[in-house]
Protein backbone atom coordinates (compact mmCIF):
# COMPACT_ATOMS: atom_id res chain seq x y z
CA UNK A 1 0.00 0.00 0.00
CA UNK A 2 2.86 2.40 0.79
CA UNK A 3 4.59 1.71 -2.65
CA UNK A 4 1.20 3.05 -4.10
CA UNK A 5 0.86 6.42 -2.33
CA UNK A 6 4.84 6.40 -2.84
CA UNK A 7 4.26 6.46 -6.81
CA UNK A 8 7.57 5.05 -8.06
CA UNK A 9 9.20 7.90 -6.57
CA UNK A 10 7.53 10.23 -7.87
CA UNK A 11 4.35 10.74 -5.46
CA UNK A 12 5.08 14.61 -5.00
CA UNK A 13 4.08 15.35 -8.39
CA UNK A 14 1.24 12.88 -9.01
CA UNK A 15 -0.33 13.89 -5.51
CA UNK A 16 -0.16 17.80 -6.24
CA UNK A 17 -1.40 17.22 -9.81
CA UNK A 18 -4.36 15.29 -8.35
CA UNK A 19 -4.73 17.89 -5.86
CA UNK A 20 -4.64 20.91 -8.66
CA UNK A 21 -7.34 19.23 -10.67
CA UNK A 22 -9.39 18.62 -7.50
CA UNK A 23 -9.19 21.89 -7.45
CA UNK A 24 -9.74 23.23 -10.70
CA UNK A 25 -12.76 21.14 -10.60
CA UNK A 26 -14.09 22.51 -7.70
CA UNK A 27 -13.62 25.78 -8.91
CA UNK A 28 -15.70 25.41 -12.24
CA UNK A 29 -18.71 24.06 -10.31
CA UNK A 30 -18.34 27.12 -7.35
CA UNK A 31 -17.91 29.84 -9.41
CA UNK A 32 -20.39 29.63 -11.60
CA UNK A 33 -23.23 28.29 -8.89
CA UNK A 34 -22.46 31.63 -6.94
CA UNK A 35 -22.42 34.25 -9.97
CA UNK A 36 -25.86 32.44 -10.98
CA UNK A 37 -27.20 33.14 -7.25
CA UNK A 38 -25.67 36.85 -7.17
CA UNK A 39 -27.39 37.32 -10.50
CA UNK A 40 -30.77 36.01 -9.40
CA UNK A 41 -30.60 38.20 -6.11
CA UNK A 42 -29.82 41.00 -8.67
CA UNK A 43 -32.88 40.03 -10.56
CA UNK A 44 -35.38 39.66 -7.90
CA UNK A 45 -34.21 43.42 -6.79
CA UNK A 46 -34.73 44.97 -9.68
CA UNK A 47 -38.27 43.37 -9.65
CA UNK A 48 -39.37 43.97 -6.72
CA UNK A 49 -38.13 47.80 -7.19
CA UNK A 50 -40.48 47.73 -10.86
CA UNK A 51 -43.48 46.56 -8.72
CA UNK A 52 -43.49 49.63 -6.08
CA UNK A 53 -43.67 52.00 -9.06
Amino acid sequence: MTEFFAMGGKAVYVWTAYALGAGIIAWNITVPLRRRRRILHRLRRLQARERQR
